[in-house]
């Protein structure tokens, strides 16, 4: 069984309504995920698989979670002698190896903040990060190219204390990861010592606009992620579950970690190098029967593209999507090759999940989903009313009742940037929406995004869609660029599909320009189309329309 039963008083429920009702979350004042969930099973359950990870390579690891325990106590003993204390930042940059999950509790216990990163980083982004939040620590994977940013980054990072490689490289000068923790003292626990509104895990945002934010969650912030995970990608007890993240971004925590383990579920990671191969994801799948699947919407539009007929997916139960609104046209062709429907949702590096598509929710293809019944959403017009069904305005969380669980404390250092996006007990997510009358809402875009032409109001998503209907689409970004009468056109920047490379020119640009008028409002087609190798991106693969719009206007 999992532990859920020790913090919702209430866990099935007959309805969605029901669900808003009485879906509730018992918070320990000392709740601490380490010692609260890894460790109390390994008490329990000490058998009960906790992570099953695999490699590129068939290398295979099996975790329980009395192993869990005993390897991240290890880990804290080694780093309390390496002078990590409670508050320390520490940076992790281990891609998707198994000693992320071990190092993240281990922090947890000694009450350090986890600062995932990827691996994608430079010397520079290391500097910044270092500098912005007083990086104690850096853990690394042993990749020659990750090591030799930290080499780069670490004279112009004072605040740096200890650079710690897992190997199998370990240059000089820096500690070894597993050689430490192996020769580590006996760890006591040190539970009860943090508070729930401590300081626990920081994210610096994706950057589509602007520098990176520094995203400061407390400990209560696992306990956010059973509707994640419970109620969104339904996992139960014996579920092995993959979602397709790299360990350096929010999504890794929303989707291989807390909630997962929290339900039962055994997290599945599926650790590959350099370019993602939908055969090897597909053929991993079929080989440890994984039963429950979420990957961003990009995923599935590879996925669709291969014979889904050559792979034994019958273990499959459920799949969702998140990171980016789903194109209607991957949800039906993913259901017609597979049975299953995609149940989508909404949240941001700085919530919880606030819009999903939950068991008792029928889903709608595009539609991000209903609300969750731990955040109080509106959507307001520009004069801070409430819109209508339909209208576009701008999605924000009501706070009067309080922080709802998962929501961030704030951007960490920053207190003008926290006021701007959270004042008056009301937090501004930035995304443009509207709601239909059953109450299911419709992403359209960031509020940077929107484009105005000829006095109409365009959401990239909408066009965006509209494209990827099209076969010869497999990416595409819409951005607005300057025209002296409407103001701003709507432009198209595409990555071409294999079959129609070498087919760029003024025929294929009229075709999709055609496909866009007869599947959304002809106002909103592509005046102007840009085929393109690939999309500017952040480095946690969200597409950087800013730059795009930069690149027109100079």
């Amino acid at each position: 069984m999992s532990l859920l039963d020790k913090f919702l008083p209430q866990t099935e429920f007959s309805s969605y309504e029901d669900f808003m009702q009485n879906y509730k979350v018992n918070i320990p004042a000392d709740f601490n995920f380490g010692y609260d969930v890894v460790d109390a099973y390994a008490a329990e359950q000490p058998n009960k698989e906790a992570i099953l990870w695999t490699n590129d390579r068939g290398d295979v690891k099996h975790i329980n979670y009395a192993e869990y325990k005993r390897l991240s106590d290890m880990v804290a003993s080694y780093f309390l002698q390496l002078g990590i204390r409670q508050g320390d930042c520490v940076m992790l940059i281990l891609k998707r190896r198994v000693e992320w999950w071990i190092t993240m509790v281990a922090l947890h216990k000694i009450g350090a903040v986890a600062v995932p990163a990827t691996h994608l980083l430079t010397d520079k982004d290391i500097i910044y990060r270092c500098h912005e939040a007083s990086i104690r620590m850096i853990v690394a994977v042993g990749d020659v190219q990750v090591l030799r940013n930290v080499i780069k980054a670490r004279p112009y990072c004072s605040s740096l204390r200890h650079c710690v490689s897992i190997g199998p490289v370990v240059p000089q000068h820096w500690e070894n990861f597993w050689q430490g923790a192996m020769i580590a003292p006996k760890f006591y626990s040190q539970k009860g010592q943090n508070k729930s509104t401590d300081n626990f895990l920081m994210y610096f945002t994706s950057g589509t606009s602007g520098e990176p934010k520094m995203v400061m969650h407390d400990y209560t912030y696992p306990l956010a992620h059973i509707i994640t995970a419970k109620y969104w990608h339904n996992v139960h007890d014996h579920s092995l579950h993959l979602t397709v993240a790299d360990t350096g971004w929010g999504k890794a925590v929303w989707g291989k970690f807390y909630g997962q383990m929290l339900a039962g579920a055994t997290v599945f990671v599926y650790d590959f190098e350099g370019r993602f191969i939908p055969e090897h994801l597909l053929r991993t799948m079929e080989e440890f029967k994984v039963t429950s699947f979420c990957a961003p919407p990009t995923v599935y539009r590879f996925l669709i593209r291969e014979n889904l007929n050559n792979y034994n997916l019958s273990h499959l139960e459920y799949c969702t999507t998140a990171g980016e609104a789903l194109n209607p046209n991957v949800f039906l062709e993913w259901k017609e090759k597979t049975g299953i429907m995609i149940y989508e949702s909404y949240g941001q590096t700085e919530t919880g999940l606030v819009l999903g598509t939950y068991p008792y929710v029928e889903p709608r293809p595009g539609s991000m989903g209903v609300p969750n019944p731990q955040y109080n959403v509106d959507v307001l017009n520009n004069d801070g009313e409430r819109c209508k069904p339909g209208e576009n305005g701008r999605l924000i969380i009501r706070t009067n009742n309080g922080k709802p669980l998962g929501l961030f404390k704030e951007y960490y250092r920053n207190p003008e940037l926290t006021e701007k996006a959270h004042h008056d007990n009301i937090y501004f997510t930035g995304d443009i929406v509207n709601y239909d009358e059953d109450g299911y809402y419709w992403f359209v875009a960031r509020a940077d995004d929107v484009i105005k032409s000829s006095g109409y109001r365009i959401g990239p998503f909408e066009v965006e869609s509209a494209l990827m209907s099209h076969p010869a689409v497999i990416e595409c970004a819409i951005t607005g660029v300057p025209d002296d009468i409407r103001g701003m056109v709507v432009k198209a920047t595409i990555v071409l599909t294999p079959e129609y490379k070498g087919k760029e020119g003024p025929e294929l640009i009229k075709e999709l320009q055609d496909h866009v008028k007869k599947e959304t409002a002809p106002y909103k087609y592509p005046r102007v189309i840009e085929f393109v190798e690939e999309l500017p991106k952040t480095i946690s693969g969200k597409i950087r329309r800013v730059e795009i719009r930069e690149k027109d206007q100079l």
